[in-house]
Protein backbone atom coordinates (compact mmCIF):
# COMPACT_ATOMS: atom_id res chain seq x y z
CA UNK A 1 0.00 0.00 0.00
CA UNK A 2 0.80 3.47 -0.61
CA UNK A 3 0.53 6.44 2.37
CA UNK A 4 -2.21 8.28 1.05
CA UNK A 5 -0.38 11.38 2.15
CA UNK A 6 2.86 10.35 0.34
CA UNK A 7 0.61 9.41 -3.19
CA UNK A 8 -1.10 13.06 -3.10
CA UNK A 9 2.25 15.32 -2.67
CA UNK A 10 3.51 13.25 -6.18
CA UNK A 11 3.21 15.15 -9.26
CA UNK A 12 5.83 13.11 -11.33
CA UNK A 13 6.13 9.64 -11.94
CA UNK A 14 9.99 9.04 -13.20
CA UNK A 15 10.73 5.53 -15.19
CA UNK A 16 13.78 3.68 -15.52
CA UNK A 17 12.93 1.75 -19.38
CA UNK A 18 15.26 -1.47 -19.47
CA UNK A 19 14.29 -3.51 -16.78
CA UNK A 20 11.00 -1.39 -15.66
CA UNK A 21 9.64 -0.21 -19.47
CA UNK A 22 11.44 -3.76 -20.67
CA UNK A 23 12.05 -6.88 -19.84
CA UNK A 24 15.65 -5.53 -19.90
CA UNK A 25 16.12 -7.64 -23.56
CA UNK A 26 17.55 -5.39 -26.41
CA UNK A 27 17.46 -6.91 -29.93
CA UNK A 28 20.63 -5.30 -31.63
CA UNK A 29 21.02 -5.76 -35.25
CA UNK A 30 23.18 -4.70 -38.60
CA UNK A 31 20.49 -4.04 -41.65
CA UNK A 32 22.71 -2.51 -44.63
CA UNK A 33 25.12 -1.14 -42.31
CA UNK A 34 23.38 0.15 -39.89
CA UNK A 35 22.87 -0.31 -36.45
CA UNK A 36 19.29 -1.03 -35.19
CA UNK A 37 18.25 -1.90 -31.26
CA UNK A 38 14.82 -3.13 -30.67
CA UNK A 39 12.88 -3.00 -27.02
CA UNK A 40 9.59 -4.94 -26.10
CA UNK A 41 7.11 -3.05 -24.16
CA UNK A 42 4.13 -3.66 -22.38
CA UNK A 43 1.08 -2.70 -23.52
CA UNK A 44 -0.62 -2.22 -20.21
CA UNK A 45 2.49 -0.24 -18.97
CA UNK A 46 1.39 2.33 -21.28
CA UNK A 47 -2.66 2.14 -20.33
CA UNK A 48 -0.83 2.70 -16.54
CA UNK A 49 0.93 5.56 -18.20
CA UNK A 50 -1.83 7.12 -19.76
CA UNK A 51 -3.87 6.52 -16.44
CA UNK A 52 -1.55 8.72 -14.37
CA UNK A 53 -1.58 11.51 -16.96
CA UNK A 54 -5.07 11.62 -17.24
CA UNK A 55 -5.21 11.74 -13.18
CA UNK A 56 -2.41 15.10 -13.77
CA UNK A 57 0.79 13.43 -12.98
CA UNK A 58 3.62 13.90 -15.34
CA UNK A 59 5.25 10.56 -16.25
CA UNK A 60 8.87 11.39 -17.27
CA UNK A 61 11.61 8.75 -18.67
CA UNK A 62 15.71 8.88 -17.33
CA UNK A 63 17.57 5.86 -18.96
CA UNK A 64 20.85 5.16 -18.92
CA UNK A 65 21.07 4.01 -22.51
CA UNK A 66 20.66 6.46 -25.57
CA UNK A 67 17.99 4.55 -28.32
CA UNK A 68 15.47 5.40 -30.86
CA UNK A 69 13.10 3.36 -29.34
CA UNK A 70 12.93 5.07 -26.37
CA UNK A 71 12.43 8.31 -28.08
CA UNK A 72 9.27 6.66 -30.11
CA UNK A 73 7.71 5.12 -27.45
CA UNK A 74 7.75 8.35 -24.97
CA UNK A 75 6.43 10.18 -28.47
CA UNK A 76 3.56 7.42 -28.51
CA UNK A 77 2.55 7.67 -24.77
CA UNK A 78 2.78 11.45 -24.62
CA UNK A 79 5.78 11.79 -22.60
CA UNK A 80 7.39 14.91 -22.93
CA UNK A 81 10.59 15.04 -20.85
CA UNK A 82 12.89 12.12 -21.66
CA UNK A 83 16.65 12.01 -20.13
CA UNK A 84 18.74 9.43 -22.10
CA UNK A 85 22.30 9.20 -20.90
CA UNK A 86 25.27 6.75 -22.72
CA UNK A 87 26.74 7.02 -19.35
CA UNK A 88 23.77 5.87 -16.57
CA UNK A 89 24.54 9.52 -15.11
CA UNK A 90 20.66 9.24 -14.52
CA UNK A 91 20.79 11.44 -11.42
CA UNK A 92 21.66 14.64 -13.32
CA UNK A 93 19.17 14.06 -15.95
CA UNK A 94 16.16 13.62 -13.18
CA UNK A 95 17.61 17.00 -12.04
CA UNK A 96 17.56 18.56 -14.90
CA UNK A 97 14.14 17.79 -16.26
CA UNK A 98 12.43 18.77 -12.38
CA UNK A 99 14.20 21.59 -12.88
CA UNK A 100 12.41 22.67 -15.66
CA UNK A 101 9.02 21.71 -14.22
CA UNK A 102 9.37 23.32 -11.04
CA UNK A 103 9.28 20.09 -9.43
CA UNK A 104 11.24 19.07 -6.14
CA UNK A 105 12.36 15.42 -5.17
CA UNK A 106 9.84 15.09 -2.83
CA UNK A 107 6.80 15.03 -4.85
CA UNK A 108 8.73 12.46 -7.40
CA UNK A 109 8.03 8.66 -7.36
CA UNK A 110 10.72 6.59 -9.54
CA UNK A 111 10.44 3.05 -10.36
CA UNK A 112 13.66 1.36 -10.97
CA UNK A 113 15.31 -2.06 -11.15
CA UNK A 114 18.95 -1.81 -10.79
CA UNK A 115 22.23 -0.62 -9.73
CA UNK A 116 22.11 3.19 -11.74
CA UNK A 117 18.84 3.74 -10.20
CA UNK A 118 19.88 3.83 -6.94
CA UNK A 119 21.14 7.34 -6.81
CA UNK A 120 17.47 8.64 -7.77
CA UNK A 121 15.76 6.01 -5.64
CA UNK A 122 17.99 7.25 -2.55
CA UNK A 123 16.60 11.07 -2.91
CA UNK A 124 12.95 10.69 -4.19
CA UNK A 125 9.87 10.78 -1.89
CA UNK A 126 8.36 7.10 -3.25
CA UNK A 127 11.21 4.76 -4.54
CA UNK A 128 9.77 2.04 -6.40
CA UNK A 129 11.32 -1.27 -7.41
CA UNK A 130 10.16 -4.09 -9.69
CA UNK A 131 9.86 -7.55 -8.90
CA UNK A 132 12.73 -8.89 -10.46
CA UNK A 133 14.88 -6.04 -8.86
CA UNK A 134 18.32 -6.42 -7.56
CA UNK A 135 17.84 -7.18 -4.13
CA UNK A 136 19.93 -3.31 -3.08
CA UNK A 137 17.46 -1.87 -4.55
CA UNK A 138 14.60 -3.60 -2.93
CA UNK A 139 15.91 -2.69 0.16
CA UNK A 140 16.54 0.85 -1.20
CA UNK A 141 12.33 0.92 -1.77
CA UNK A 142 9.61 1.56 -0.29
CA UNK A 143 6.85 -0.14 -2.84
CA UNK A 144 7.81 -3.52 -4.08
CA UNK A 145 5.43 -4.13 -7.29
CA UNK A 146 4.53 -8.11 -7.91
CA UNK A 147 5.23 -7.83 -11.20
CA UNK A 148 8.42 -7.55 -13.31
CA UNK A 149 9.51 -4.89 -15.76
CA UNK A 150 8.39 -5.07 -18.94
CA UNK A 151 5.59 -7.39 -17.60
CA UNK A 152 2.71 -4.95 -16.13
CA UNK A 153 5.20 -3.40 -13.53
CA UNK A 154 3.97 0.09 -14.50
CA UNK A 155 0.51 -0.64 -14.98
CA UNK A 156 0.52 -2.05 -11.41
CA UNK A 157 2.22 1.08 -9.76
CA UNK A 158 0.02 3.33 -11.64
CA UNK A 159 -2.91 1.41 -10.10
CA UNK A 160 -1.94 1.69 -6.41
CA UNK A 161 -0.56 5.63 -6.72
CA UNK A 162 -3.98 6.34 -8.39
CA UNK A 163 -5.64 4.31 -5.64
CA UNK A 164 -4.32 6.02 -3.02
CA UNK A 165 -4.97 8.71 -4.26
CA UNK A 166 -8.65 8.03 -4.62
CA UNK A 167 -8.45 8.84 -8.20
CA UNK A 168 -8.18 5.07 -9.78
CA UNK A 169 -12.54 4.45 -10.14
CA UNK A 170 -12.35 8.61 -12.36
CA UNK A 171 -9.57 7.55 -14.30
CA UNK A 172 -10.87 4.39 -15.55
CA UNK A 173 -14.52 5.34 -15.87
CA UNK A 174 -13.67 8.15 -18.11
CA UNK A 175 -11.04 5.95 -20.39
CA UNK A 176 -14.05 3.74 -20.71
CA UNK A 177 -16.45 6.89 -21.60
CA UNK A 178 -14.29 8.11 -23.90
CA UNK A 179 -13.64 4.46 -25.71
CA UNK A 180 -17.90 4.12 -25.36
CA UNK A 181 -18.53 7.32 -27.32
CA UNK A 182 -16.21 6.76 -30.00
CA UNK A 183 -17.70 3.35 -30.83
CA UNK A 184 -21.15 4.90 -30.54
CA UNK A 185 -20.76 7.76 -32.68
CA UNK A 186 -18.99 5.18 -35.08
CA UNK A 187 -22.02 2.91 -35.04
CA UNK A 188 -24.38 5.61 -35.43
CA UNK A 189 -22.20 6.94 -38.55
Amino acid sequence: MIDAGIARRIRVVSLDVDGVLTDGGIYLGDVAGERHEFKRYDIQDGLGIYFLRSAGLIPIIVTGRVSMSVELRARELGIDHVAQDPDAQKLAGLVRILEELGVGMDEVAHIGDDFPDLAILRRVALPVAVANAAPEILAACRIHLSRSGGRGAVREFAELLLKARDAWHEVVERYVAERSLHRTEAVRA
